[in-house]
C-alpha cells in the first residue's frame, strides 16, 4: 500500500477534504456519535446521558493532547520545515526522540487526531474520518518508507527490523543519536494541533459549540499564516542557495 507523489504533495488538502466530507455527513446523519453512545448506554436517564457525553469529549480531548504532544516531540527532532514540506526527504534516518520507539510518530499522531476529532462528527462521519485518514496515512507511510529504503539501503532496512512501524515500543529500540531537540520551531509548526486540543477541551468542559468554533477559526487562521511563513522561508533559502 503506497501513495502516489501527487497524494504526498497534496496530503494536507486531502486530509482537510476528509475532515470536511466527514462533518458534511451531518446533512444525512444528524446523530452525533457521542450522543448516540450516551443514549445506548443510558437510554432512560438524561443526567447519565450528559455525563457520558462529557466523558466521551474528555476522552477526545485526551487523545488530541497525545496527538499534539507526540507530533511536537517528533517535529523537535525532524524539524517542522521537513514535516510540512511538499517534497519527500530521504537524506538521513532520524533515530532520536520518539523515533527510537516507532518509525512513524507523526502518522500515529495523525491517527489519534482522527479518532479524537471523530467524536465531534456524526456516526457515519466518525467511520469515514477514522477509516479514511488511517488508510491515507498507511499509504503515505508506504511511500516514505520505500523512498528511504531506496536511498538508505541496508541501514534503513536494519532500522526497520529494530523499530516498530506505528505501534510504539515500551523501550527505546536503538541508541540515541544525540540530536538536540528544537522545541520552539516544533511548537510553532504544530500550533494547529494545540489549537484543536484547546478547542475540544473547552467544549468538553462547557459544551459551548460557539466558543469551540471561534477557537477553531483562530487556529485555522494561524495555520494559514504558518503555511505562508514556511513557503516564504523555503523560497528565501532556495534563492540564497
Amino acid at each position: 500500500m503506497k501513495a502516489t507523489q501527487f497524494e504526498f504533495r497534496q496530503r494536507v488538502w486531502l486530509i482537510m477534504l476528509l475532515f470536511w466530507g466527514s462533518f458534511g455527513l451531518y446533512a444525512v446523519d444528524r446523530v452525533n456519535v457521542a450522543d448516540w453512545a450516551a443514549h445506548r448506554i443510558a437510554p432512560a436517564n438524561p443526567a447519565s446521558q450528559l455525563l457520558v457525553v462529557r466523558l466521551v469529549f474528555a476522552f477526545s480531548a485526551f487523545l488530541l493532547l497525545l496527538a499534539a504532544g507526540l507530533r511536537t516531540w517528533a517535529a523537535a527532532y525532524l524539524q517542522s520545515t521537513v514535516v510540512h514540506d511538499a517534497q519527500l526527504h530521504a537524506e538521513t534516518i532520524v533515530a532520536d526522540g520518539p523515533y527510537r520507539y516507532m518509525r512513524n510518530p507523526l502518522y500515529l499522531g495523525g491517527v489519534l487526531l482522527a479518532v479524537g476529532l471523530g467524536f465531534l462528527a456524526s456516526r457515519s462521519g466518525f467511520v469515514v474520518i477514522v477509516a479514511g485518514l488511517t488508510i491515507l496515512y498507511l499509504r503515505l507511510m508506504g511511500l516514505e518508507e520505500s523512498n528511504l529504503e531506496r536511498e538508505q539501503g541496508e541501514s534503513y532496512r536494519e532500522f526497520c527490523r529494530q523499530v516498530p512501524r506505528l505501534w510504539p515500543s515500551l523501550r527505546p529500540r536503538v541508541p540515541s543519536g544525540h540530536l538536540e531537540p528544537k522545541w520552539r520551531q516544533a511548537f510553532f509548526g504544530e500550533m494547529f494541533m494545540w489549537g484543536i486540543f484547546v478547542a475540544v477541551t473547552w467544549f468538553a468542559i462547557a459544551l459551548n459549540v460557539r466558543v469551540m468554533w471561534w477557537v477553531f477559526g483562530v487556529t485555522f487562521a494561524l495555520w494559514i499564516a504558518r503555511i505562508i511563513y514556511y513557503k516564504a522561508k523555503t523560497r528565501a533559502a532556495a534563492q540564497a542557495g
